[in-house]
């Protein structure tokens, strides 16, 4: 159970504190349940949409400007917002944050991390056009190669992976989609 979960402390559907930890009937996993009503809290994992964009061997990376990881490189991504699909997620992630339109392409890397709760939804994507500066979440976008990539300073674990990854199948010429977590995972070629 996730206990910085908004709902830790107060049920979202009457109010009532404290909440109870239970294994429902028929379910599998411990859920908080509100005593009062008996409302079950759900804590289900995010999705963070993004894109990898690509512009002659070069990728698109954003430097934090907002914490955690001041000052340490990313790609452009950041968590769905209701109402939206994926696509939408990822295409407004990498305006927000490096003020160019997008075109998204297609699914490069479904990646779990089960520690932080999130689902890593990935794209491969080409700019149509830069549109704004890079918005407050990053200090500023640079293009990248493999070989003048920033290595030690990507923030996230998961985002050095799908780097690592993405460069080396660039070598070969030929993408996969990458699907897997932290620990395993498998690449799949589509012919």
């Amino acid at each position: 159970m996730n206990p910085r979960h908004p709902a830790a402390r107060h049920c979202p559907q009457c109010g009532h504190a404290p909440l109870e930890q239970c294994v429902p009937p028929g379910d599998t996993h411990l859920r908080l349940r509100c005593p009062a009503c008996a409302h079950l809290i759900y804590d289900n994992p995010r999705v963070i949409a993004g894109a990898i964009i690509d512009e002659g061997g070069r990728i698109a990376l954003c430097q934090r400007g907002i914490p955690p990881g001041v000052g340490r490189w990313t790609l452009p991504a950041g968590f769905m917002e209701h109402g939206e699909s994926v696509e939408e997620a990822a295409a407004r992630e990498v305006m927000e944050e490096t003020g160019m339109r997008v075109e998204i392409r297609s699914p490069y890397s479904i990646f779990s991390v089960p520690p932080t709760n999130e689902i890593y939804l990935i794209y491969r994507a080409t700019l149509v056009a830069q549109e704004t500066e890079p918005g407050p979440e990053s200090l500023q976008v640079q293009w990248f190669g493999a070989n003048d990539l920033p290595w030690q300073e990507i923030f996230y674990p998961a985002i050095g992976q799908i780097l690592t990854r993405y460069f080396d199948e660039g070598l070969t010429g030929r993408h996969g989609v990458y699907s897997g977590s932290m620990e395993s995972g498998h690449i799949h070629f589509i012919s």
